[in-house]
């Protein structure tokens, strides 16, 4: 049984409501002996997946269950590509949610109502207690608050069904219904374009889906993939290759393309459709192993569809499309993607410099701040060629990417269009990558912590870096904590710095043993403030001076005076509404960071040994 396209959430007293999991379908049929587990088109999950099928074995009765294979991260969230990867033993645990009871002792209980299966399935799963084994839950009539929660998780969405419904095998049906979170389609994969410059195995997917009977040209897509799933795909396609197009019309590529014969679908996640029905701003997100060609059909998201047209704008020169501006990216401030675009626009003159000739690291959230989108560091196929970009091997992949460089306005549309709410550059340039210009102390607090014990922090971290010599600048986070820089004129290397802010850290510690920790997890430290120093390693970031944060109040990450730094201050305090009346006053506090000569760390040592 399969579920149909549904739109908004509803209430209904006679629906319930499940959580709809990120991961592969799959039937178990077990006999009290043997267990098979496969999916829908007939993929068997059994060798693959053992420590469910184990699970399934302790099902002392015959039985045909109906459920999802899931992968949760050590966070506790669904991971579709590590269970993709599950050979390679991530950290996570794989879960079985079993949603529904098929057949029981060689009763057929297809004909009950969906409750009347859910109360069986609970008592026979009650009874084998196996952990990777789990009844999916469901909460009755209100839909609403329940889809609401699973939107605040950042889950897929929920599956709403009929209470009284029966099970209508390999029929999709308007009893169950899929109301989605995230905007993502199942799509043909018809060929592929030549890697570029250090990149292996391919460029882009060519995509399409099925209109009746014709395949329909979707777009392409040259993001969301890793080195393994580079090669893996590319070996898996090379069966494939054709010399015809699979497109009935001839479609626009910029290059030339590799054709296949469209046997396999890929899950892929966008930010909208055009008009055109073309995938704008896609990725990849895995194979679907467990779904047949026929299953695609077309999309719609409500939830995900803009308000507006798309504007064309010229900038500098420069011509850009904005789309969605009317979207809501703050619901409850009522504050809108065009909102953003707009702040970006006023606060360009001050926000540039702190990007120039920095690679970025962004921070992309198409769907709003409800959605926890995801970060995005390689520029791709689709960003314009007038997008300065900086090509290196990334710290923590090891592979190439090429970062995207912001030194102008268009630039800075052109990512915040993306969806980049939060904008990371990183502390060292272009010109000279592997020594940073600035150090930084993150003081991070637990939910455990006031604000008065992140100032007193900071507090505590200038006095220390007072007595070494050496100036120190202060701003918000924009989300919870502080951030103290200190300007180095990036005369020595990550490591260097790395260690001076360990030092500092290290000292705060001492001065503050009770509310302060430099212990990175979170188990381990506890209810204390992270006074972070590894942030000083080569590739990692923070939001930019007058980033805006995806938190509530559309936040914006501030630089501060010192005399500032005292209780009654909140980073709730600057939001996009305030900061550009503020700097017109003060004007950037944060520009000697970017101009200081910075300081002579043996000098600096010395005075802290004093």
């Amino acid at each position: 049984m399969l579920a149909s396209p549904g739109g908004d959430a509803f209430d209904d007293k006679d629906w319930l409501y499940e959580i709809k999991w990120d991961g592969y379908r799959a039937i178990a049929e077990c006999s009290g002996k043997t267990v098979e587990l496969y999916s829908r088109n007939g993929l068997s999950f059994k060798e693959k997946y053992p420590d469910i099928t184990t699970g399934l074995g302790k099902i002392k009765h015959r039985a045909v269950l109906d459920g999802e294979i899931v992968f949760l991260d050590k966070t506790g969230n669904p991971s579709f590509q590590k269970l993709q990867q599950y050979e390679d033993k991530p950290e996570g645990k794989l879960l079985y949610y079993v949603f529904d009871l098929l057949f029981l002792d060689k009763k057929d209980l297809r004909h009950l109502a969906l409750t009347d299966r859910k109360q069986l399935l609970k008592k026979l799963l009650t009874g084998i207690k196996e952990p990777a084994i789990q009844y999916n839950d469901h909460v009755l009539q209100n839909g609403q608050a329940f889809y609401a929660e699973a939107i605040k998780k950042n889950l897929e969405g929920v599956i709403a069904k009929k209470a009284d419904g029966q099970y209508a095998t390999g029929m999709r049906s308007k009893e169950w219904l899929k109301i989605k979170n995230r905007t993502s389609m199942e799509a043909v994969i018809a060929g592929y374009t030549a890697p570029q410059n250090s990149r292996k195995h391919f460029g882009s997917l060519v995509l399409g889906e099925y209109v009746g009977k014709e395949l329909r040209y979707l777009g392409h897509t040259g993001t969301g993939f890793d080195d393994k799933s580079l090669k893996e795909l590319w070996q898996k396609m090379q069966p494939l290759i054709t010399t015809k197009s699979p497109f009935k019309t001839k479609v626009r590529v910029n290059t030339a393309v590799t054709w296949l014969r469209p046997k396999l679908l890929a899950e892929i996640v966008y930010a909208e459709l055009t008009e055109e029905g073309i995938l704008r701003h896609s990725a990849f997100k895995g194979l679907r192993i467990d779904k047949n060609i026929s299953d695609v059909k077309k999309t719609t998201n409500k939830s995900t569809a803009g308000n507006s047209k798309d504007h064309i704008v010229k900038i500098d020169g420069r011509t850009l499309t904005l789309t969605n501006l009317s979207k809501l990216y703050w619901p409850k401030e009522k504050i809108t993607k065009g909102d953003l675009l707009a702040y970006y626009d006023s606060m360009a003159t001050y926000i540039l410099p702190h990007l120039k000739d920095r690679p970025l690291s962004l921070k992309r959230n198409p769907n709003g701040i409800l959605d926890a989108g995801f970060y995005h560091k390689d520029a791709g196929d689709q960003a314009p060629t007038w997008v300065k970009k900086y090509e290196m091997r990334a710290e923590s992949t090891n592979k190439m990417v090429n970062y995207i460089v912001c030194n102008n306005k268009p630039t800075l549309l052109y990512i915040a269009n993306l969806g980049s709410i939060e904008i990371n550059p990183w502390n060292s340039t272009t010109r000279k990558v592997e020594n940073p210009t600035y150090m930084i102390i993150d003081i991070d607090p637990s939910d455990k912590n006031t604000f008065d014990d992140v100032i007193e922090t900071a507090l505590v971290v200038k006095k220390i870096l007072d007595k070494a010599g050496v100036e120190s600048y202060c701003k918000t986070s924009g989300a919870t904590g502080l951030h103290v820089y200190v300007p180095t004129g990036g005369k020595y290397p990550y490591e260097k710095i790395r260690q001076f802010g360990e030092i500092v850290a290290s000292l705060t510690v001492e001065q503050l043993p009770g509310i302060t920790s430099v212990e990175r997890s979170l188990k381990k430290r506890g209810n204390k403030i992270y006074v972070d120093f590894l942030q000083n390693s080569k590739g990692q970031t923070l939001a930019a001076a007058y980033s805006v944060r995806p938190k509530a109040g559309a936040t914006v990450s501030t630089p501060l005076l010192w005399k500032e730094v005292k209780k009654g201050l909140h980073p709730s305090n600057f939001n996009i509404h305030n900061i550009q009346k503020r700097v017109g006053k003060m004007g950037d506090l944060f520009a000697p960071v970017l101009t200081h000569k910075g300081f002579n760390l043996q000098k600096a040592l010395k005075s802290l040994e004093a």
